[in-house]
């Protein structure tokens, strides 16, 4: 007895299917196992897919660095859900969200959420899964805030002798970051030196998302406009030594060792209103101190996850 010849359009239907389904299984594949957590290879698509928008400079690197890079940039994040999950649940503020949503978007140079809302369409990310992600950050700021305030060091006095010698002329430089930490002292000089030739072939800012454990990795390492007030002696001394359009030598700061990039630089001409002046020198340092916290505590635990690559 012969078999029935099979319509074109069910060969067709069937291999569809297959097809379908192989792509399935390669989507939902397990690619890292951060304690309970898991990663799936498409999890690291949308994660290339959210990096790209916020630092289309992404797009310049091999597929194969990208791929590693969201990679990474989620299993910090999972590090960081694990052990916020720990602690008692803290909402964030909406009006604080949204602060910090604006924050991003004029980092990549959008004027309003409405404009960046339709880039990230255009591109096929939703507006929650950045709002997630950056709530997340959020609460993990708010508990680093509540573990380490009480080790805060402001010496109130020093600021406001700091202010009353400050002239109406500053500096502000546009910065970028790259924060990174060693663990084996004896490869400082060669994983200084791989950061360097990232930054001459790569660039600043995708070298940053390599290398950098910040927060501002994801955007390229930008931290914006900083004005020299801001800054400490030790930093703003290494900022002295070089031009725009360069980068620092490491800086040890705690935490880890700190490179920093100058985009530009302006003259700025104001009136000094003492009291914000002296209000300002406090927040920022009070942030900057958090941000080192934040590092030194974000190393320890990550020492005691365990991470499986599949």
């Amino acid at each position: 007895m012969f078999l029935k010849k099979i319509p074109f359009q069910y060969i067709i239907l069937i291999i569809f299917s297959i097809l379908l389904t192989k792509s399935f299984a390669i989507e939902n594949k397990i690619v890292v196992k951060v304690n309970n957590k898991i990663i799936t290879y498409l999890d690291i698509i949308n994660e290339k897919r959210y990096l790209k928008a916020l630092n289309p400079n992404l797009n310049n690197l091999e597929e194969n660095k990208v791929y590693e890079i969201a990679k990474n940039s989620l299993v910090r994040e999972k590090i960081k859900e694990i052990e916020i999950l720990k602690y008692k649940k803290i909402e964030i503020n909406q009006d604080y969200l949204e602060n910090i949503i604006g924050q991003v978007y004029k980092k990549i140079g959008f004027n309003n959420k409405t404009d960046f809302i339709k880039y990230l369409t255009n591109l096929n990310i939703n507006i929650s899964l950045v709002e997630k992600k950056l709530s997340n950050e959020a609460i993990w700021n708010s508990l680093i805030y509540e573990r380490f305030n009480s080790q805060l060091k402001i010496n109130n006095e020093e600021i406001e002798k700091n202010v009353k010698n400050l002239k109406n002329t500053s500096k502000s430089y546009l910065l970028s970051e790259i924060l990174f930490s060693i663990e084996n002292k004896n490869q400082k000089e060669k994983y200084i030196q791989k950061i360097t030739q990232s930054i001459n072939e790569n660039g600043f800012g995708n070298t940053a998302l390599i290398f950098s454990i910040s927060d501002s990795a994801n955007t390229g390492g930008k931290l914006g406009w900083v004005n020299e007030n801001n800054i400490s002696k030790k930093i703003l001394n290494e900022l002295n030594k070089i031009k725009r359009n360069q980068y620092t030598n490491p800086i040890l700061i705690p935490g880890g060792y700190l490179i920093l990039y100058i985009e530009d630089i302006k003259t700025i001409e104001k009136k000094i209103d003492f009291e914000k002046e002296i209000l300002a020198r406090k927040r920022n340092l009070q942030t900057q101190q958090l941000n080192q916290f934040s590092n030194i505590f974000f190393n320890k635990i990550r020492k005691n996850a365990i991470i499986n690559e599949k």
